[in-house]
Order: structure tokens, then C-alpha cells, then sequence
């Protein structure tokens, strides 16, 4: 079966986004740097493609210009197994310029989204009862990082 590796275009700054990713995430390292060659449409000798793991995940980053930048249409899942894990992760990504959105989406300081949810939380929306689905859906759709104690308690 062919890998699917997710490549991420940046401008000018995979590196500190590869490196950034690799402190959040436990047991992630760099794995290759490939710089522009004389002749390139790169600068000569900088950054063109960064190859990182992030928990066993295989990703690249491109420094391919400022022509493609990342929107909400793409986003990467992290289920966390506790409530201390969403929030060091949220904390993370949020921080330093990053930015909070709704439901459990965000964006780190590069633009690039992320959905930090709590394992446990399809339970919630899919409970046999209709009307405790509905009251856990109102309880997300008021929170930006989620909170799992707090939509099972919506739901009772």
C-alpha cells in the first residue's frame, strides 16, 4: 500500500514550523532538510523541503512562497485521551500567535488548523437520546476548547 504523506506549504518558514511541531508533539524528530540548489527558485542554500514525524505521523513542509497559504478547509484531528492533554495541546497551538476558533478548532502561529478533541466525545453526539445529543451540541457550539466533563454533564 503507497504512504500518503501530508505536504504542507509554507512561505518561508518550514523549518520553525517542523521544529515548533516537533516540541508540541512527543516522540517526533526532523528527519531530512533539502536546500535549494544553485539555480533553484529559491534562495541558494536556504530551507526547500523540511521531512518531520510527529508521533510516527510522516509529514513535509515546503518553502514554496507566499502564492498558497492554509485555510480551515484542511485541518488535522489530535483526540486526546484527558482533559489535561486537550489543554496542553490547545495551549500550545494557541499560544505565541496562534489563535482559538470554535468547537475545538484553532490555528497555530502558522495558519495551519487543528481540532483538539477530547476521546469519548462521539459517545456524546451519538447517544440514543435525541434530546441529550442536542444539549451537548449546544454546550459545544458555545465553547471554543472543549470540554468533555462539561458536554457529558450538558447531556444528562
Amino acid at each position: 500500500m503507497p504512504t500518503i504523506t501530508p505536504n504542507l506549504w509554507f512561505d518561508t518558514n518550514a523549518e520553525d514550523a517542523a521544529t515548533f511541531y516537533c516540541s508540541v508533539f512527543p516522540n517526533s524528530r526532523i528527519v531530512n532538510v533539502a536546500r535549494y540548489p544553485e539555480g533553484a527558485p529559491g534562495p541558494t542554500g536556504e530551507v526547500m523541503t523540511i521531512e518531520f514525524e510527529l508521533d510516527g505521523q510522516r509529514f513535509v513542509g515546503i518553502n514554496g512562497g507566499p502564492q498558497f497559504t492554509f485555510d480551515e478547509a484542511v485541518s488535522f484531528q489530535i483526540t486526546c485521551e484527558t482533559q489535561d492533554e486537550v489543554d496542553r495541546y490547545w495551549d500550545a497551538l494557541t499560544g505565541d500567535g496562534g489563535a482559538e476558533s470554535q468547537c475545538g478548532w484553532c490555528k497555530d502561529r502558522f495558519g495551519l488548523s487543528w481540532q483538539v478533541v477530547p476521546a469519548g466525545m462521539e459517545e456524546v453526539f451519538s447517544d440514543p437520546d435525541p434530546a441529550k445529543a442536542q444539549r451537548a451540541m449546544q454546550a459545544m457550539l458555545g465553547m471554543k476548547k472543549l470540554d468533555l466533563a462539561a458536554l457529558r454533564a450538558a447531556a444528562t
